[in-house]
C-alpha cells in the first residue's frame, strides 16, 4: 500500500485547484449574497475540481474497471447539483437540493459496497441516527418535510456506516479517508438542519461548508491507491468456480498470466494490498 506521505507529495498538486477554489468561496463569502449564477458557480467550483481529480486519477467507462472511481464520481456531480440547488433555497429549490445529496449519498453508499456487514455497527448509528431524528421531529414544518428528512437520514446514516464498516485492522489510510469523510458529511448535514428547522447556530453557515468541502475531500482521496470492489468480487466468484480444476491443475502458478500493475492497487479487506490479474487473485483465494 502506498504511504500517505508519498500520496501527499503525488496528489498534492493535483488538488491546489480545489484549494484555491475553497479559499474564493470562503474570501468572497456568498452565503450572505443573494442567489445569482456566480454565487452559483462559485459555490460550485470546489466540487467540481474534486471531479476533476477523480477522473484524472483514473476513469475507465467498463463494467468491470474502476467502477468505485466512477461512482465516486458520480456522487461529486449530483453533490454540485444539489450546491446549485440550495443557492437558489429561496426559490423553492430546498427539496430538489435534497434530492441531488441524496443521489450523492446513495451513489457513495453504492461505492463503499455490503462487505465486510459489521451489522453491530450498522445497528448502533441507525439508532443513533433515529434519536438524533426524533428530537428534532418536533421542530420540522407539515408536510412533506419529515418524510422527507427521515429518508435522507437514513440515506446518510447508511452510507456513514458502510464507510465505517470498510475500516478494518490493520486498517488502510484511504478508507479510512472515506470513513473520516462520511463523518464530516453527517456533522455538516446535521449543524444545516439543526440550524435551518430548530434554533440557530453561531457560525452555522462557516462551520456546515467547512466540513462539507473536508468531507467531499476526504472521500474523493479515497479513490486513491485502491482497485475496484466489484472486479474483487467477481474474481472471486472466478476463483470458487475455478477450484477444483484450473487452480489445482497448476494455474496458479501462473504469473505470466498477470495483467500488469495498475497504478491504483485494491487494499484487500485485511488492508494488503494484491496486484496482478485474475488468476493471482483466484491463488489467494484456493489458499
Amino acid at each position: 500500500m502506498v504511504s500517505p506521505v508519498t500520496v501527499v507529495k503525488s496528489c498534492g498538486p493535483r488538488l491546489v485547484p480545489f484549494f484555491k477554489t475553497t479559499c474564493i468561496y470562503f474570501v468572497l463569502w456568498l452565503p450572505a449574497s443573494s442567489a445569482s449564477w456566480f454565487s452559483t458557480l462559485i459555490k460550485c467550483l470546489p466540487i467540481l475540481c474534486l471531479c476533476a481529480f477523480v477522473a484524472a486519477h483514473g476513469m475507465s467507462l467498463r463494467a468491470a474497471v474502476h467502477s468505485y472511481a466512477r461512482r465516486i464520481l458520480a456522487g461529486l456531480v449530483f453533490s454540485a447539483l444539489g450546491d446549485a440547488c440550495l443557492v437558489w433555497e429561496a426559490f423553492g429549490y430546498f427539496e430538489p437540493g435534497m434530492l441531488m445529496f441524496g443521489t450523492a449519498h446513495a451513489f457513495y453508499l453504492a461505492a463503499f459496497g455490503i462487505q465486510p456487514l459489521r451489522a453491530r455497527l450498522g445497528l448502533v448509528l441507525g439508532a443513533s441516527g433515529a434519536a438524533i431524528y426524533g428530537l428534532m421531529f418536533p421542530c420540522l414544518p407539515p408536510g412533506p418535510m419529515p418524510a422527507l428528512l427521515a429518508a435522507y437520514f437514513s440515506l446518510i446514516v447508511a452510507m456513514m456506516w458502510r464507510a465505517a464498516a470498510r475500516v478494518g485492522r490493520p486498517w488502510t489510510w484511504n478508507r479510512m479517508c472515506a470513513c473520516v469523510g462520511a463523518a464530516l458529511f453527517v456533522a455538516s448535514d446535521l449543524a444545516l438542519a439543526v440550524d435551518k428547522f430548530c434554533t440557530r447556530l453561531a457560525a452555522a453557515p462557516a462551520f456546515v461548508m467547512s466540513t462539507y468541502y473536508l468531507a467531499q475531500m476526504c472521500i474523493a482521496l479515497s479513490v486513491v491507491d485502491c482497485r475496484d470492489d466489484d472486479a474483487a468480487a467477481a474474481a472471486a466468484a472466478v476463483a470458487a468456480d475455478k477450484r477444483g480444476g484450473a487452480v489445482e491443475g497448476g494455474a496458479v502458478e501462473g504469473g505470466a498470466d498477470s495483467a500488469p500493475p495498475s497504478p491504483c492497487r485494491r487494499v484487500g479487506e485485511d488492508g494488503s494490498g494484491a496486484r496482478g490479474g485474475v488468476h493471482q487473485r483466484a491463488a489467494l483465494s484456493a489458499r
